[in-house]
């Protein structure tokens, strides 16, 4: 066998360099939890010894950390007077925990999936699955505060506004369902957007419906926000005119199942709002670094879910338009639109 020696050596560089991307995660994570960031933000240059009397660390670490984030580019080193600082665009992807940017705490998801590489490993050689609730805590946290933000910039903004008719039913007011809706961010910024409308989150990860009723009283919605233990397959008929299913379709083990639950339980002028990770319809449409992304989280999180499920029909993160469309129509919904779209997500239109 030929080795070419330019490729070998290009291709090590890149790996090497995605060796480092993992360190950095654990220093942008500490960076996170220890106030670092913030400390930096908006200051200017700061020394060691400034970052570190404000964020109440010892200077020595703090000089270290600095250094591996000025190396990766994280933040700006000035070799003339030894100071560090944190430029706007990157106070707000690592500062600002309001930001629809900010990163630090989506670093928990491959935390746990580290964690959990046992279980992974397993399933890999027996075919099995392992359910959403079977993974490390960090997961769940994690993946809420990764789309929370995304959410927050674009839900009632632009998202909603993009489906036919739907405001201004919520205006009005109607019954919502925000189906395997985790921590209820989802409902809660819909809550507090249309006070007319009554919300009910459903998903079968009872620690998470008990966070989700935590967050919807200190945002003070539980009067028009009810949280409940179920599945998608037989979550209580409201006679909903919006189904919500927010990152969570492909999940499921029955995705098929779910939406011939939410044709029955729509009413006849309702809508589903399907959002699901951004995605073409052929592998080849999804070699990037987004594709990269959801097809690792797919390998050890969604696909494995699904799989734990009855059916396990394992769609995966990236599955494309064309296959969720085809369930939509199996299912009885006759209009299926691509409303809206982001670099991480598909909003998706679909109705009787």
């Amino acid at each position: 066998m030929s080795i070419n020696e330019q490729k070998l050596n290009e291709f090590l560089e890149h790996a090497v360099y995605d060796l480092a991307a993992g360190y950095g995660g654990v220093m942008v994570s500490l960076g996170h939890k220890l106030g670092l960031y913030k400390a930096l933000a908006g200051a200017g240059r700061l020394t060691s010894r400034q970052v570190a009397d404000k964020a109440g660390c010892a200077e020595r670490y703090v000089r270290e950390w600095l250094n591996s984030q000025a190396a990766g580019g994280y933040a700006v080193y000035h070799h003339e007077d030894g100071t560090y600082e944190l430029t706007p665009e990157q106070a707000l992807v690592l500062a600002d925990s309001d930001s629809q940017f900010f990163i630090p705490n989506a670093w928990n998801v491959p935390a746990s999936m580290w964690f959990d590489e046992d279980k992974t490993i397993e399933t890999f050689r027996t075919g099995k699955g392992l359910g959403w609730d079977k993974h490390d805590g960090r997961l769940f946290c994690g993946v809420a505060a990764f789309f929370r933000n995304g959410y927050r910039a674009n839900l009632v903004q632009n998202w909603l506004p993009a489906l036919d008719g739907v405001v201004e039913k919520l205006q009005t007011g109607i019954n919502v369902a925000d189906i395997g809706c985790g921590y209820g961010h989802s409902t809660v910024i819909m809550a507090k957007a249309f006070p007319n409308s009554t919300f009910y989150g459903f998903d079968y990860h009872e620690e998470s419906i008990e966070e989700a009723r935590k967050i919807a009283a200190d945002e003070g919605v539980s009067d028009r926000v009810h949280f409940s233990v179920a599945a998608a397959k037989d979550f209580p008929d409201h006679q909903y005119s919006l189904i919500c299913y927010f990152d969570c379709l492909h999940d499921m083990g029955d995705p098929a199942g779910a939406a011939h639950h939410a044709n029955k339980v729509l009413k006849a002028d309702g809508s589903v709002m399907l959002v699901e990770p951004f995605a073409g319809d052929q592998v080849q449409d999804n070699i990037n670094p987004v594709g990269r992304l959801y097809y690792s989280a797919s390998t050890t999180l969604c696909c494995a879910h699904s799989l734990s499920e009855e059916v396990g029909t394992a769609l995966g993160a990236q599955a494309g338009e064309e296959k969720l469309a085809n369930i939509f129509r199996q299912a009885g919904f006759n209009y299926f639109n691509r409303a809206a779209e982001t670099p991480f997500n598909l909003i998706i239109q679909a109705r009787h």
